[in-house]
């Protein structure tokens, strides 16, 4: 995991919103950002594995932020978006869903040095979060997706080869 110091100043980052908190997550792994669409359940889920989306006849599945990070879940609104990922996972790319509240921008937090995770205080797993920077006079918290998509849900759906080769 990079700390916080080691993320580039130059780095532009996609902002989204869950509850009154602000997050971010690098611009590089965002394929696309959807406007809320049907979700097919998966049965015997996770909580956090709200199901799958087809983009482009493509199977995505969808994870909600929320949850994931230990939040109520709440009714989706019409703000909602569906940020559809690469995510780095055992030494392969795959493409995964992360349901936000709203999204709000792309932006470069280097107004300040980013710095590292606090190890109390938060609301949420500090593994997922890999720094804290500032866009304004608002804390952003910097998640670690890799951290992040690397648990139960989606070791449900990467093959048993893939995850013993990677």
């Amino acid at each position: 995991m990079a700390t916080a110091a080691a993320l580039s100043a130059s780095t532009q980052y996609v902002t989204l919103g869950i509850d009154r908190e602000v997050f971010a997550i690098d611009v590089a792994l965002v394929q696309e950002i959807l406007d809320l669409c049907p979700i097919s359940r998966i049965p015997n889920a996770p909580p956090a594995l709200m199901g799958m989306i087809d983009v482009r006849h493509r199977t995505v599945p969808v994870i909600d932020l929320r949850t994931k990070l230990g939040l109520p879940p709440v009714p989706p609104t019409p703000s909602s978006r569906i940020i559809v990922l690469d995510v780095p996972l055992n030494g392969r790319m795959v493409i995964m869903g992360l349901l936000a509240d709203r999204v709000y921008e792309v932006t470069p937090l280097s107004e300040h040095p980013m710095e590292d995770a606090p190890d109390i205080g938060v609301r949420w797993q500090s593994q997922f979060i890999k720094g804290v920077g500032r866009h304004g006079d608002r804390f952003v918290i910097v998640l670690d997706v890799s951290h992040l998509f690397g648990s139960d849900e989606t070791m449900l759906l990467v093959p048993a080869a893939s995850v013993a080769a990677g």
